[in-house]
């Protein structure tokens, strides 16, 4: 395949880039673009990164990698600002990068502006999949109905729709009418391979504190079981000060919690390095990214949430049923070195087979096949 421009709408991502910001804003889909970008521009392509303004100018480079910023997160005035700056500044920048493909995640208002542009310029137009509730029928844990009318208007309209996992797929195509393939997320190789870290921290917890990713369970599970030490890293997001003092608080009071609060994701490794245990307690779920840093450095995970079974059929650590369930699962591990140490060889494995940067060529892939084939979109126009 020739050279291509690619554009990545990825507002929260600048962080992630650079190294630079606040640290609560750089989530799964933020780590997912940053990959994306690098593997995309090693494989000899043009890439450009569209996101937020947070004053660092209308135009960066990074590691060959252009940003351009769009907006910032709060400018404008309240009830107007929806218009402008942000969708008309978006769509600048979408027309500054004059790209031949654009890539947006996650669900949300974005997603119908950047498929419009795409219509409007005669560009290609390709969506990822962020969470399991992106593919309900009612798209109901997006706030606004003006949002969701706009990520509907955009869901339907992208000539490639990639789904983090076979139960993402069959709910779009049940719910929505629409076909979708699985892309598997990429995974970022750690710096330490080879090296055998100290495992110091028995279970570790890592994520944006907010109420669906349930906090609060850990320190339940710490509380069940005073033995073991459990480290609780991740920041307040933007309107959930009281909840994370909450959660700060409890933690505090318990002798075998460490919290770390806000955590770079660069610094991350280092304690997914240090970890025997990976814990996951949400609520809803896509394809956790934190699976795949854990998986990649050998430790395994305890969850409720399964994508696909492949936790239970490939064996990459324990699915709970109920708290009792991850309480003993957590257990079972821990007493266990030889038994946890050879699920973690078995993670490692996997993910080192099925989330490296072959991901990258097969958006490509699946783009050029579209374009050979011709798809009939729901308004009955064809995908240009």
């Amino acid at each position: 395949m020739s050279a291509l421009r690619i554009c990545i709408v990825g507002l929260d991502s600048y962080g992630m880039l650079s190294g630079e910001g606040d640290p609560r804003y750089v989530g799964g889909e933020s780590v997912q673009h940053v990959l994306l970008a690098r593997a995309w521009r090693d494989l000899g392509h043009d890439v450009t990164l569209v996101v937020h303004d947070e004053g660092q100018g209308p135009r960066r480079v990074h590691d060959g990698i252009t940003a351009l910023a769009a907006h910032s997160r709060n400018g404008g005035i309240p009830g107007l600002r929806f218009f402008h700056p942000r969708a008309s500044k978006l769509v600048g920048a979408l027309s500054d990068a004059d790209a031949d493909v654009y890539y947006q995640s996650p669900a949300g208002a974005n997603t119908g502006f950047t498929a419009w542009f795409c219509r409007m310029t005669n560009r290609k137009f390709m969506f990822r999949v962020a969470s399991d509730s992106d593919v309900g029928k009612e798209h109901a844990r997006i706030r606004f109905g003006r949002d969701r009318m706009l990520y509907d208007f955009g869901l339907k309209r992208a000539d490639v729709i990639a789904a983090q996992t076979e139960f993402q797929a069959r709910k779009l195509r049940e719910n929505h009418g629409l076909e979708s393939a699985v892309v598997n997320m990429m995974v970022e190789q750690p710096a330490r391979i080879g090296e055998s870290p100290a495992r110091d921290i028995d279970v570790l917890w890592l994520s944006n504190l907010r109420p669906l990713k349930r906090p609060e369970l850990a320190l339940e599970l710490a509380r069940q079981l005073p033995e073991v030490k459990f480290t609780v890293a991740g920041g307040p997001m933007p309107g959930e000060r009281t909840y994370y003092d909450d959660v700060a608080a409890a933690a505090a009071r318990l002798p075998n919690v460490t919290m770390l609060g806000p955590v770079r994701y660069a610094d991350t490794g280092a304690l997914f390095d240090r970890a025997k245990v990976f814990l996951n307690t949400s609520d809803v779920e896509g394809f956790p990214n934190t699976f795949l840093q854990a998986w990649i450095r050998g430790v395994p995970v305890v969850s409720f949430f399964d994508p696909d079974g492949l936790v239970h059929r490939k064996q990459l650590g324990r699915i709970a049923g109920s708290l009792d369930d991850m309480r003993e699962a957590l257990r079972g591990l821990l007493e266990v070195d030889v038994h946890r140490e050879l699920v973690g060889r078995r993670a490692r494995e996997f993910a080192q087979t099925e989330f490296g940067a072959g991901v990258a060529a097969r958006y490509l892939e699946l783009l050029e096949s579209r374009d050979r084939q011709g798809v009939a979109v729901p308004d009955g126009g064809t995908l240009q």
